[in-house]
């Protein structure tokens, strides 16, 4: 073999931690202008779930007025309204979604569109950065836990990015998503960095740029289901104590009026975790078939192994519970959270306190 190819290149190296650092800059810079945009985008349009819930503003209200001429004592017409609460599939309320991240005024969504143009700018240096990681060593840049971490936040960024481009609602997405990143790459430059280098033989195949690849993508779909399935919880509880008449705090009401309704954010979160599920089903498959080649056995219950099958039966028993009418709502909320924790440890806590035939890879 030609060391030559193979040795590491310093200067690509050096070239990539200083566009992550970069990155990390600019996703601050993003983060600054997404809190912006909840903060101080005008409060005029929020509050929209609580007239629907009470009937206080008939004009927001989604359901429209019929008008009904009738004659009652020989005089005036009776204006009619129908429930604007209804219930959907999944047991929640129908009720009008908020405005999305932005207060819903040029304000606001001037500070909106400033935060994406600012992610979009940090989401390309950072790819930059995953990409001359890989060229520093000629090869898949997700050798180690740094390496995952910085692959899989670009990744993640940008699955959000796509849903924007595709027209979706999910600004709401970017504040979470944003500090999260910012917290994973300060992880992964202070504990979790590791110098670019080459890696053990048993690495060097195109199942690790297969196998790899496409559990960096689940996990960042997951991920973003995991987001909006949180921000179901509390919305949905928002929803329930304007319905018994409760009065929430004007901050709660501020942030939780910008955000999709209760039904829709559950609705998104089940949608995106199944339709990454069977992709996270060829991940396990590809796993097993690497094992093969490299171990000479598919399976050996090997702690990454075990994880990777127990992060799998907790998303198929969510989707299940999903699909079943005694398990929506806030109980299917939850065991999609438990199984996006499995996949966290599989993620952290596998490679970091587990030893195992993975453990190779290093941190």
């Amino acid at each position: 073999m030609n060391l030559a190819a193979t040795a590491t290149n310093e200067s690509l190296a050096q070239t990539s931690n200083v566009l992550i650092y970069s990155a990390m800059a600019v996703y601050l810079l993003a983060f600054f202008a997404y809190m912006a945009e909840w903060l101080f985008g005008s409060r005029s349009k929020v509050a929209r779930t609580a007239a629907a819930l009470t009937g206080g503003d008939r004009k927001s209200a989604a359901a429209p007025v019929k008008v009904r001429s009738a004659r009652e004592g020989g005089s005036t017409a009776v204006l009619e309204r129908p429930e604007v609460i209804t219930r959907s599939a999944s047991g929640t309320r129908d009720l009008p979604d908020g405005p999305g991240a932005a207060g819903g005024d040029a304000q606001g969504d001037l500070y909106g569109r400033i935060a994406i143009s600012l992610t979009v700018l940090a989401w390309g240096i950072e790819a930059a950065g995953v990409v001359t990681r890989a060229l520093s060593v000629q090869r898949a840049p997700w050798g180690n836990m740094y390496e995952f971490n910085i692959t899989f936040t670009t990744v993640a960024v940008g699955v959000y990015l796509a849903l924007l481009a595709l027209k979706k609602n999910v600004r709401w997405i970017g504040l979470p998503l944003v500090t999260t990143v910012l917290l994973d790459l300060g992880l992964a430059v202070t504990v979790l960095y590791t110098a670019s280098d080459q890696l053990v033989p048993a690495l060097h195949s195109y199942w690790l740029w297969i196998h790899v690849s496409t559990a960096i993508f689940c996990g960042a779909v997951f991920y973003v289901g995991a987001v909006a399935t949180l921000l179901y919880l509390f919305r949905e509880r928002y929803e329930s104590k304007l319905a018994a008449g409760l009065k929430p705090g004007s901050f709660a009401t501020s942030v939780m009026e910008r955000l999709p309704a209760s039904a829709t954010l559950d609705k998104f979160a089940y949608r995106v975790n199944a339709a990454v599920f069977p992709l996270w089903t060829f991940t396990i498959i590809a796993g097993a078939i690497w094992a093969g080649d490299a171990w000479g056995r598919y399976w050996g219950w090997d702690p990454k192994e075990v994880w990777s099958f127990i992060t799998w039966v907790a998303y198929a028993c969510y989707l299940h519970a999903r699909a079943t009418a005694g398990w929506k709502g806030r109980k299917a909320a939850y065991l999609a959270l438990i199984a996006f924790g499995c996949w966290l440890f599989n993620y952290y806590g596998v490679n970091i306190f587990v030893t195992g035939k993975h453990s190779y890879a290093g941190v």
